[in-house]
């Protein structure tokens, strides 16, 4: 006789559980996204004790027919599918048919539904996987579900659960996401008697966002929306200076359904590219809608994980809209904490944007507050739609356009040339009194499509110094600060990295040859990447043993670094290996370049150095961040000055 042998339903139910619920979430998951297949404009969920003792999730859907109440609770048993095409065309959030059976096989579950509004409807109650109980009862239209005792004829699974506050918090997160994903459904969440979560399921993105995390964080976003012939997206994200410590506060939903995906997380981070400091990470909660044939959501039991079969052109479509909408703001931030300034309130919010007056060359007057004003408020204060997909603003410029950028010669407007720094203030070198990178935007535009509009930097007065570190000014909005090394350092950054692009109009023949000495096996590394080397002016070459001699290198070198900076090129192109690339090599180099090249802090700068600095800042692509995402200029509007000196109360 043979050994093989099939299992029974038991087991099988018992097997399938331990790979659907891990956990309290995992039950949270599947019973609170039934719901929302089945058209629940409101959805209850509570829990006791993190989830082991009692999960109760109810909902105003369209219930279960009485025949069907039982049959749920089968293996396999689904509405959602009904044969292996359907697999492909994945539009519900459930299919497997596994979530019922499996909660069932390892917890006491009691399911109360009706299907219509004539009162009338059944409760069954399972134990184990065993039916205890069926029974017809009096019940409003909808489907209510009571998990108690989790894992309970499971001890070596219970042995193995966390904390209560553990389970809770991912519980609580799960049901902050799919409250962001489907604004339209009123959630509510409550935890021994405390409400943890309430939506009002009004279709307004913002209105969730301030439920989850706070109205200030729901003032500083920015909406961002764009449509393609094969997907498209809608969501909000935070402004720069609204950052966390880790990637927690990062949602995407494709279709309705929370998904991780490490692609377009990365696309994400690009958009903010020297927006943010190192480690630093934005709020973003973007909903992605695509159909359902170009996307293999059938990848992992726990549905998270999906596969794109357009990825590429969808990250990049992603990262180009992220972009143009954070370079469409004026990112300075406000020098008061923001829970000073306001007091929490769950509420309808909309968004607070100061425009900022830059005059231009003609010197016009400023237009009036209100008329200047009105357009952008309209715009932003318009409730958010967060199904319908608009077109989208034109691109944004392309990797390989900024790489190519660099070399291409095109006419730029006349303007006065800044007056220079102080050299024996500032490390010795001369930087060009006109920055080429103000001429960026014409470059790159499409032949077709205007550059997407860049708000001005705003006009500043300097009025001093505060410690020789940074440079106080003001307008007609307030009191400005302005960090005078991350100022110089963003101009120099912009300065160099266009000047890497130029190697053939860079490198100089040296006197004297700088010596490099490296291990031998960081010397047969450095072998091959001499020319990606070359391609950014310096040239290198063999001198016996380990070491390489540097016959010519960019004439714009700061002066006395050239050492410095070559040795941490080479480091970072030995710890980069194979990630190593033209881009990322000319913007590390013009990093390097630049911090060594700023002017300090505890330096003295007379009124035209500042002025200086100051136009040159205005003239920068990103005139407000340093190359390492630190922040350029912080803001006291007058309104929060009298507030301070209680002028106003």
């Amino acid at each position: 006789m043979g050994i093989i042998r099939v299992l029974d339903d038991h087991v099988a139910n018992q097997i399938a559980a331990g790979e659907v619920i891990e956990r309290p979430a995992s039950v949270v998951k599947e019973l609170v996204e039934n719901a929302i297949d089945a058209g629940s404009t409101r959805i209850d969920v509570t829990i006791e004790e993190g989830g082991l003792e009692l999960i109760r999730v109810a909902d105003n859907g369209s219930g279960m027919e009485p025949d069907d109440c039982e049959l749920a609770f089968s293996r396999h048993a689904t509405s959602k599918i009904a044969g292996g095409k359907d697999l492909f065309q994945i539009r519900t959030l459930g299919f497997r048919g596994e979530a019922l059976p499996s909660i069932a096989a390892v917890a006491k579950v009691e399911c109360t539904t009706a299907h219509d509004t004539s009162g009338l409807g059944r409760k069954l109650m399972i134990e184990g996987g065993s039916v205890k109980g069926l029974e017809e009862i009096a019940a409003s239209r909808g489907t209510t579900f009571e998990v108690k005792h989790l894992f309970f004829n499971t001890p070596a699974r219970l042995k193995y659960m966390k904390t209560i506050q553990t389970e809770l918090g991912h519980i609580s997160d799960y049901m902050y996401r799919l409250a962001m994903a489907h604004p339209s459904i009123a959630f509510s969440l409550r935890h021994n008697g405390g409400e943890l979560l309430r939506t009002l399921g009004n279709g307004d993105p913002l209105q969730v966002i301030a439920a989850v995390y706070g109205t200030t964080t729901a003032k500083a976003m920015l909406r961002v929306q764009g449509e393609h012939p094969d997907y498209g997206i809608v969501g909000y994200v935070s402004k720069p200076e609204l950052n966390r410590a880790n990637r927690q506060a990062i949602s995407f939903f494709l279709n309705g359904r929370y998904i991780r995906n490490f692609a377009l997380s990365h696309a994400l981070m690009n958009a903010y590219h020297t927006l943010l400091p190192i480690n630093r990470y934005p709020v973003a909660a973007i909903s992605l809608r695509m159909d359902p044939e170009l996307v293999d959501v059938n990848v992992h039991p726990s549905k998270l994980e999906v596969r794109f079969s357009k990825e590429q052109e969808l990250v990049q479509f992603l990262e180009r809209h992220v972009r143009d909408v954070l370079q469409g703001h004026v990112h300075i931030p406000s020098g008061l904490s923001s829970a000073a300034q306001r007091n929490p309130i769950r509420e309808l919010v909309v968004q607070e944007q100061m425009e900022l007056y830059r005059p231009q060359s003609g010197g016009s007057a400023p237009a009036p507050a209100a008329a200047s004003e009105s357009a952008p408020q309209a715009a932003d204060s318009a409730e958010p739609d967060w199904t319908l997909l608009q077109a989208s603003a034109p691109p944004a410029p392309t990797a390989a356009a900024l790489e190519t950028a660099a070399a291409v010669e095109a006419p730029a407007a006349p303007r006065p040339a800044a007056p220079p720094l102080r050299a024996q203030q500032a490390p010795s070198y001369a930087p060009p009194p006109e920055l080429p990178y103000a001429k960026l935007t014409s470059m790159l535009a499409a032949p077709e499509t205007a550059a997407p509009a860049v708000p001005a930097f705003p006009k500043l007065d300097p009025i001093g110094q505060l410690h020789g570190t940074y440079i106080v000014a003001q307008n007609e909005r307030g009191l400005y600060l302005v960090d005078q090394h991350a100022a110089h350092e963003r101009v120099n950054y912009e300065y160099y990295f266009e000047k890497f692009g130029q190697p053939d109009q860079a490198s100089q023949e040296l006197l004297l040859p700088i010596t490099l000495e490296f291990t031998s096996a960081e010397a047969e590394a450095l072998a091959d990447k001499l020319p990606l080397l070359e391609q950014v002016g310096v040239y290198l070459e063999t001198f016996g043993g380990s070491s390489f001699l540097v016959r010519s290198l960019p004439h714009w070198f700061p002066q006395g670094e050239e050492k410095a900076l070559l040795d941490e090129m080479a480091d970072w192109v030995l710890i980069e290996k194979k990630s190593v690339n033209l881009t990322k090599l000319r913007e590390k180099a013009a990093i390097m370049c630049s911090c060594k090249a700023s002017i300090k802090a505890n330096q003295s700068m007379s009124t035209v150095e500042i002025e200086a600095l100051l136009d040159r800042l205005a003239a920068c692509r990103n005139p407000y961040t340093c190359p390492h995402g630190r922040p350029i200029v912080v803001s006291f509007s007058t309104y929060e000055l009298e507030k301070m000196f209680k002028r106003v109360m």
